[in-house]
């Protein structure tokens, strides 16, 4: 199949996304084929913490970032947290919190979106880990997350904000919290943007709660977007 085949099926600023995701090799890429299969597989960044590919269905480009390329409050007392192995993530670990007084995340992205609508999301369980965990014991103790609604938010370099809450109440599953969107217009400059996950009480302990990734995704009209709303509910 001709470049006039795959032409379409890449973002606008595809040459830029090959040189920062694939490297040198990229100059290596005769083929407009090429750079869509290069593209299309998941490329780890920032010491291995974020992952990023191209959506096949809406040219757009999906993000997830481990709790390692996070800022938390605490994250390296044992104490509060644990570092796990596990094969539901798909950077191999997660951290799970296993008591804490408050909980503080924040998170910094900056990269050549393309253009279009992008939705953030927090991937989180509350209460117990699966048997898949490796080296760790099941948690049976859940409690301090009613009190108070988890405060999320988001920001970004083109003048969108969003703020979002919501109480962590379904135990054993994992949900995405959905945070807010914001828009890209020009793909060949970076956008920034800085994120957070806040649930500040110091009279109640939060305990029993675990996390994998947050995740930006494309999306593809209105419609979509209100689908991906009700992840957050």
């Amino acid at each position: 199949m001709s470049d006039t085949v795959w032409e379409p099926k890449l973002p606008e600023n595809h040459r830029i996304l090959a040189k920062k995701l694939i490297g040198e090799y990229s100059q290596n890429l005769s083929s407009k084929k090429e750079i869509y299969a290069n593209l299309s597989t998941p490329s780890r960044l920032d010491a291995d913490t974020k992952e990023i590919w191209l959506d096949k269905r809406r040219r757009g480009i999906c993000v997830a970032i481990s709790w390692k390329g996070l800022k938390i409050t605490g994250i390296d007392d044992r104490r509060y947290w644990s570092h796990v192995s596990t094969d539901e993530s798909r950077f191999h670990t997660i951290a799970y919190l296993q008591q804490i007084w408050w909980l503080e995340v924040e998170g910094s992205l900056d990269l050549e979106f393309p253009r279009g609508t992008y939705s953030l999301f927090f991937r989180l369980q509350l209460g117990r880990p699966s048997k898949r965990l490796v080296g760790s014991r099941r948690s049976e103790k859940i409690h301090g997350w009613n009190v108070k609604p988890v405060q999320f938010q988001l920001e970004s370099s083109s003048g969108h904000h969003a703020k979002s809450q919501c109480f962590l109440e379904e135990e054993g599953k994992w949900t995405y919290h959905h945070v807010g969107e914001f828009v890209v217009e020009n793909s060949q400059s970076v956008t920034k943007l800085r994120f957070s996950m806040t649930q500040i009480d110091c009279t109640q302990q939060r305990v029993g709660s675990a996390w994998i990734v947050c995740s930006f995704v494309p999306l593809l009209d209105p419609s979509h977007a209100q689908r991906l709303d009700n992840f957050g509910r």
